[in-house]
């Protein structure tokens, strides 16, 4: 078991969310940066979809009260174990009334906590991913018990991995056209695969909004489907981008669907930082 003594900000449960429910309006939600989740669940030898503790910007404490082994990955939240120094992506063997503690982000913004065969959380429409009205809590909260399987440490990792965590750094975002996208002038094409575009405050799990204002003409569309990494451009000319929380349908137009890998790199992104769109055929 696991006692939460400090949550963080915005710390949650995630797998790979809920496929199969978006007819009924239920969101895909699960963890925003897939690589780093494969990477972490790998060494440990866990299937790619176990739970993991999902944290952002500012990172918990954790208390253990049984034997397990751990992998970091994702955002540098300078980890240490019983306040000795550790790395991400290495296999980290925990005993009993060990202490791992986070702190703010120094590269990256999410940062992921898996543990040996994951999280035995609540199973709700076949995922673990917490989320508003579907599960009973949104994150976890100070004093929360998360629960795991005990396992002695075999001494090592299940797996070698040479880490490129490049992408978190990168500022390019490939995408493919959207639905709405030839509907564009070629002008406002050009803005947007020429131009830079800054992170707005108002990004979070559902959703990132840019800064720029790219001039707008299009009318709105019939509501239709979106998924993550649909961008959107609204009436004002602002452009969203929607993420791993968003709903299901939605009227903007659609000019840009991000890349799998795209939608990685963009959940370790800040307010304040630059990104690109990269059209690809």
């Amino acid at each position: 078991m696991i006692l939460v003594l400090k949550t963080g900000f915005y710390s949650s449960i995630q797998d790979f969310g809920r496929l199969g429910f978006q007819e009924f309006g239920v969101p895909y939600s699960g963890v925003m940066d897939r690589k780093a989740v494969r990477l972490a669940n790998a060494l440990l030898g866990n299937s790619e979809n176990e739970a993991v503790i999902e944290m952002t910007m500012i990172g918990g404490t954790f208390q253990f009260t049984k034997s397990t082994c751990i992998a970091i990955s994702g955002a540098d939240m300078t980890p240490k174990l019983n306040n000795n120094r550790i790395r991400n992506y290495d296999f980290i063997a925990i005993k009993p009334g060990d202490v791992l503690s986070f702190g703010k982000a120094q590269a990256g913004f999410r940062c992921y906590l898996a543990v040996l065969g994951g999280f035995n959380a609540e199973i709700v429409m076949q995922s673990k991913s917490m989320y508003q009205n579907i599960t009973k809590a949104v994150t976890i909260l100070k004093n929360d018990e998360l629960t795991y399987d005990a396992s002695e440490s075999t001494g090592r990792g299940h797996a070698k991995i040479r880490v490129n965590a490049a992408y978190m750094e990168s500022e390019i975002l490939e995408v493919y056209s959207g639905p709405e996208f030839e509907y564009l002038s070629n002008h406002q094409q050009k803005l947007l695969l020429d131009g830079s575009f800054t992170v707005s405050k108002n990004n979070n799990r559902m959703a990132y909004q840019l800064e720029e204002v790219v001039s707008n003409t299009l009318n709105s569309i019939i509501t239709s489907p979106v998924l993550p990494g649909t961008v959107q451009l609204t009436p004002s000319g602002k452009l969203i981008i929607l993420m791993r929380d968003c709903q299901t349908t939605g009227g903007y137009p659609r000019v840009f669907q991000l890349k799998a890998s795209a939608i990685n790199t963009l959940s370790q992104k800040f307010t304040g930082q630059i990104i690109q769109f990269k059209l690809l055929d």
